[in-house]
């Protein structure tokens, strides 16, 4: 009757323990919106075709291009930093689901202990022989084998939510790669147009150092006619002087950008191949925007922004977990005995075990619930980063797409500026020879000439590097 009593007065005890456990603090949380725009601006009537799906390889067509971007996706430092950041992850998939199973190990243990006569294990020892008519030795030997288990039973699914959340930020890892892929494939691509267009305007710099110097030389020959001044071969002279100072500008971006284009190759200095001469022939490659939604498919930092939201919800859920009580059932078997010749007499030195406890929290509850509110804060986090990450993607794209555009209308009015100058500048030569228009006039129609070239290749760059950047945008450049 007595242990009947006890029985239910533990019971009563664990279910008071394990109601006032379960309960948890009300924290606000945050649901993650989807929705995107049906179409973009620029592009009201979009269907559903998108250049993103198409693979890098079919978008760029310039094989030393291609060959830069092959090279870069096998030794980019950054690219393989991210390919051990996904075994890490996996690993860590791996270290949740060994939680989640039982774990079960085999031991040895010797000892050999003499227990105070004056103790209660000390004097049985002495009055209760193990043999009979056979002493206990003195000290008493102790040699064990055998196997032992531990298992916290997961009942509130906390083990295998943690299972989850590592598989959830393993895919999130993928997805940071594809989009680390995405970057470097443009970052290369508009290094690449950006180092075509130094190149051909080194081209008109040098050409132009070229024409100034004959206009120097027949400024000098007009001088000693007494048709001009010192003032004018002064001026002839400076202003060539110039140019050939911005040749050596020139020649250090390429440099720099030659650099930085191996850089991202994963390889030392060396001479970048290329095709300068058919940069004027070169079209910006054709992009279609598709509609908005597909970029939840296609970005792959809005996919990972997607699997980093939903490891932080299951991580709610975890340390809510926390509050409950935890079931570990643990037990062992084996061989025990106090000589070795004995260990393993069956069934006399046979030994098992098998436990079972149920302990919830009590005193550290404050500390649970920081990490409660800690879990619920980086989820509410996740789900700004999310539709952050949204907002960013369909921002980009419609500002490429309003690029192309305008660019486009730019290029055009440049290309007749340019035209418009290269003739006001025969027609200054020709008139200054006819000493019919003033020195200035010529210097004054070479300089806007040359930086009227410089736009119009500048221009050029920004139309290539702006249908990239769509492409890129679109989440185009990370499939295979």
């Amino acid at each position: 009757m007595l242990k009947k009593r006890i029985y239910q007065g533990l019971g009563a005890a664990l279910l008071t323990l394990a109601v006032g456990a379960c309960k948890t603090p009300e924290l606000a949380t945050k649901a993650a919106g989807r929705p995107v725009p049906t179409s973009y601006a620029t592009t009201p009537t979009a269907d559903s075709i998108n250049t993103a799906r198409n693979q890098w390889r079919q978008f760029f067509t310039d094989p030393n291009l291609i060959g830069l971007i092959d090279t870069a996706l096998q030794r980019n430092q950054e690219l393989n930093i991210s390919l051990q950041e996904i075994q890490i992850a996996r690993n860590e998939v791996q270290i949740r689901k060994g939680e989640y199973l039982p774990f079960v190990g085999l031991g040895a243990k010797a000892e050999t202990a003499r227990a105070s006569s004056n103790t209660l294990q000390g004097a049985t020892e002495e009055a209760i022989n193990i043999r009979p008519e056979h002493r206990n030795p003195n000290p008493l030997p102790n040699y064990q084998i055998g196997a032992f288990a531990s298992w916290e039973v997961d009942i509130w699914h906390k083990l295998r939510n943690a299972r989850k959340s590592a598989a959830l930020r393993y895919l999130a890892t993928v997805e940071g790669r594809n989009f680390t892929v995405t970057n470097l494939i443009g970052e290369i691509a508009t290094s690449y147009y950006e180092l075509l267009a130094l190149d051909n305007q080194l081209a008109i710099v040098r050409q132009n150092i070229g024409l100034q110097t004959n206009a120097l030389e027949l400024v000098k020959l007009q001088k000693e006619s007494a048709r001009t001044t010192e003032l004018a071969v002064q001026r002839f002279e400076a202003q060539l002087h110039n140019t050939r100072s911005l040749q050596y500008g020139i020649q250090q971006r390429i440099t720099e950008t030659e650099n930085r284009l191996n850089f991202l190759a994963g390889r030392y200095p060396q001479p970048i191949a290329r095709n300068s001469a058919a940069f004027n022939e070169l079209l910006p490659a054709p992009v279609q925007a598709g509609v908005p939604a597909q970029l939840l498919q296609n970005r792959p930092d809005i996919r990972q922004a997607e699997q980093q939201l939903a490891a932080a919800k299951l991580d709610i859920q975890i340390a809510r977990a926390n509050f409950y009580p935890a079931l570990r059932i643990t037990g062992g078997a084996g061989f025990g005995a106090f000589k070795s010749g004995l260990l393993f007499t069956t069934p006399e030195s046979m030994l098992y075990s098998l436990a079972g406890d149920l302990v919830a929290p009590l005193v550290n509850r404050n500390g649970i619930k920081a990490v409660y509110g800690n879990a619920n804060a980086v989820q509410i986090q996740a789900a700004y980063h999310y539709e952050r990450t949204i907002l960013n993607a369909y921002v980009e794209v419609a500002n490429q797409l309003s690029s192309i555009n305008n660019l486009q209308l730019s290029y055009n009015e440049k290309a007749k500026a340019v035209q418009a100058l290269d003739q006001s500048s025969s027609i200054s030569n020709s008139l200054f020879r006819s000493a019919r228009a003033d020195y200035t006039e010529v210097l004054f129609t070479q300089r806007d000439a040359l930086e009227s070239k410089f736009d119009l290749i500048e221009t050029k760059m920004q139309q290539l590097n702006a249908s990239v950047n769509v492409y890129r945008a679109l989440g185009g450049g990370w499939k295979q």
